[in-house]
């Protein structure tokens, strides 16, 4: 390990090995614009364009002088080595930042300009209205992400809606369903997920150059509008010397939130999959294997590695609102802890979303085994709508479940026809007839609102 990189390490500053290595293993499956997004080389890109912003704005309000922000826009540049050099020696990574960028000016014979560099600002300006920046590329993805999911779950849905399986509830038949409500319901979340991103990721599309505590001592507020609406950011109202950390515990939150829906999905897949039930699974191909010792094993890797991953993401979400709470107008206990979780959130949840993506897409679904394991109970799963139907005849509720109850109790030990035990059932027969029977086992009659709730869903197209 180098001098740097164990010190950022001991100053928490996050290019520590272990995360190099897990970004190195994510960066195999997720999209490469991702890892661009979050390298140093990026980083520092950014930061460039916020001082470049700034000394052209300054200079259009006559702060700055207009040749000086015209040479800063034609040679102002940074090297990643020589940051990283100079940081290991002043222990300030802006400062780095600074002093690489002045040596381009002077290597470009334009030294004198370089004082006008950073002019008014201090590191945090740069630092926090750049990760915006950096926040704002990084979503995009995921953005696209979500709506590509949300289209595959709505196909998918159409294509089951009329496909009936049973319902579980405590992971126990309970009462009919359809395997396309199961992925209705999760095109719904996933719309209510883009909502909360495009809410949380507007939020975090702010800038702050308000200086040391945030009173704009030595920009004015024009100036910082002028230099936030250039980076396509707005101005944030009021600040200390960071944007507040509200902002960023909303936007990693909606990130875990995303986590958890994809994990919810993962965690039914891998229900599903499961020997005993064997009603959906992963798609396998030929020339996988799922197992070093038993040639017939299909596991779900999949929905299991994203139910670990989802595990990282929320554990995130706490570390984001343990930032909210700095000392008085700032510390930088956020500071190490937002190098990883910001990069690692938003690559872990795009990681996600693409493998739940491909997971739905080519999911595996066996409506025979479901229509089997439907009617392997007896007809349990109408032992809700009978209870209505003997109370319907004028029987006390209490009653009429004791009467359905014992009769179903006894199918389950028994293993047997719940229909064949009721209609033998001297008191249920004394005020059910043959039609009331009809009515009380009839799945279209469980399903019949099937169209009304995708209605409700999709819209009547």
């Amino acid at each position: 390990m180098s001098r740097t990189e164990l010190w950022r390490t001991l100053r928490g500053f996050g290019r520590w090995p272990p995360l190099r290595e897990t970004r190195r293993v994510i960066a195999r499956y997720t999209r490469p614009e991702l890892g661009r997004i979050w390298s140093d080389q990026n980083k520092y890109r950014q930061w460039l364009e916020v001082e470049l912003m700034a000394s052209e704005s300054l200079a259009e309000l006559g702060e700055v002088p207009r040749e000086a922000s015209q040479a800063l826009r034609q040679h102002a540049e940074f090297d990643v080595e020589r940051i990283d050099a100079i940081e290991a020696e002043v222990r300030h990574d802006v400062i780095a930042f600074l002093t690489s960028v002045s040596e381009s000016m002077a290597a470009a014979g334009v030294a004198e300009h370089s004082r006008w560099l950073h002019y008014g600002l201090t590191s945090n300006d740069v630092v926090d209205t750049a990760q915006a920046l950096l926040l704002k590329q990084a979503s995009e993805p995921i953005a696209e992400q979500l709506r590509a999911l949300h289209g595959i779950l709505r196909a998918r849905a159409f294509e089951f809606k009329d496909t009936v399986m049973v319902g579980r509830t405590h992971g126990v038949h309970a009462e009919p369903t359809t395997f396309g409500l199961k992925l209705a319901n999760w095109y719904s979340e996933i719309g209510r997920h883009i909502e909360r991103f495009d809410a949380a990721r507007e939020q975090m599309r702010v800038g702050k150059l308000s200086g040391a505590v945030g009173t704009l001592a030595h920009i004015s507020p024009e100036a910082e509008d002028r230099i936030c609406a250039k980076l396509g950011l707005k101005a944030t109202a009021v600040s200390t010397q960071v944007i507040q950390r509200d902002r960023h515990a909303h936007f990693v939150s909606a990130l875990a939130n995303i986590a958890a829906t994809v994990e919810k999905i993962a965690v039914e897949v891998r229900h599903l999959q499961r020997t005993e039930v064997r009603e959906a699974q992963e798609y396998f191909s030929k020339t996988q294997k799922g197992s070093s010792a038993m040639p017939h094993k299909k596991n779900p890797i999949t929905s299991e590695q994203l139910s670990g991953l989802a595990r990282v993401v929320r554990g995130n979400a706490v570390a984001a609102f343990e930032n909210v709470a700095l000392w008085h107008e700032r510390d930088i206990s956020h500071s190490s802890v937002e190098r990883v979780i910001l990069a690692d959130s938003t690559t872990l949840v795009d990681y996600m979303l693409a493998k739940a993506c491909d997971l739905v897409r080519r999911l595996l679904v066996y409506p025979e085994r479901m229509a089997k394991n439907l009617e392997s109970n007896g007809g349990l799963v109408y032992s809700g709508q009978l209870l209505l139907e003997i109370s319907a005849q004028g029987v006390l509720r209490e009653e009429a479940y004791r009467w359905v109850q014992r009769n179903a109790l006894r199918a389950w030990e028994e293993d047997g026809s719940f229909r064949e035990l009721v209609e033998a059932d001297p008191d249920i027969s004394a005020v059910l007839g043959p039609e009331d029977y009809e009515r009380a086992f009839s799945l279209q009659r469980q399903l019949r609102n099937v169209d009304a709730i995708f209605e409700r869903v999709f819209g009547s197209e």
